[in-house]
């Protein structure tokens, strides 16, 4: 995988196809392999005609583990993006994020709307805006000595993820404890960008797509049917819309 330096360490991203540029950003515990490769996500991007770019965010995949929750407060996890997009020269992108990376992306919409022509918000609707995970669970979960001592049903299920992608679990867990904050309904009111917001209509740890598009100018809302927050991911119909929308 291709990589670029900042003053805090290595980022690595995948990089395919030719044409305007779609900058990726991956839910937590996951990466761009997982999240954006092995769903069909950037060969159906790159055969839409558009140049992909998925980055793994700092604690994940190939780019740098830190282990301080305050080097995963968003704007931190926003400046990442906005240092790909200068690394590969581009002066504005259309960009895709799901759960975590969707929060990552609004906070970046709320600074560098000029930065982006078209917006994709997976994985993310009005109770993840005002509340998202309860954060502690997880990262208790993530730092527990074995699996044997987590109790807690979504914890986990974040350790047997992690341990199965073989993730830096205490990088998971200062990330978990730094990134989150609600939305604030003033920021997003800045957002003037094109905006879908794409939800599964089983996902219950989102919450409603509509809730969230209504604190987005120029927002509109895409429900993936049948679908909760780990399956909506590399929908078929999600894809579709996503693609429908980029091209108008």
């Amino acid at each position: 995988m291709p990589s670029f330096s900042t003053a805090e360490g290595d980022f690595a991203y995948i990089d395919e196809g030719s044409g305007q540029p779609v900058i990726l950003v991956h839910g937590f515990a996951s990466s761009a392999r997982v999240n954006w490769l092995d769903t069909g996500w950037i060969d159906w991007l790159v055969r839409c005609g558009y140049r992909t770019i998925a980055l793994d965010n700092r604690g994940h995949g190939g780019s740098v583990k830190l282990h301080d929750p305050e080097d995963y407060r968003l704007e931190k996890m926003a400046g990442d993006v906005e240092a790909l997009i200068d690394h590969l020269g581009f002066p504005s992108v259309r960009a895709i994020g799901y759960s975590m990376g969707a929060r990552i992306l609004l906070d970046f919409a709320t600074r560098h709307s000029h930065r982006l022509e078209r917006l994709v918000l997976g994985g993310i609707g009005g109770t993840m805006a005002k509340t998202g995970l309860d954060r502690e669970p997880i990262a208790a979960a993530l730092l527990a000595p074995s699996l044997d001592n987590v109790g807690d049903p979504v914890g986990r299920s974040y350790r047997l993820f992690a341990d199965k992608t073989r993730s830096d679990r205490q990088a998971l867990a200062a990330c978990i404890r730094g990134y989150g904050r609600p939305v604030d309904p003033t920021e997003t009111a800045r957002i003037a960008v094109p905006t879908l917001v794409a939800v599964g209509s089983r996902d219950v740890v989102a919450g409603s797509a509509a809730e969230l598009a209504a604190m987005i100018p120029k927002a509109e809302v895409l429900d993936i049917p049948n679908r909760d927050h780990m399956h909506a991911t590399g929908d078929q119909m999600f894809k579709e819309g996503a693609a429908t929308f980029f091209s108008q």
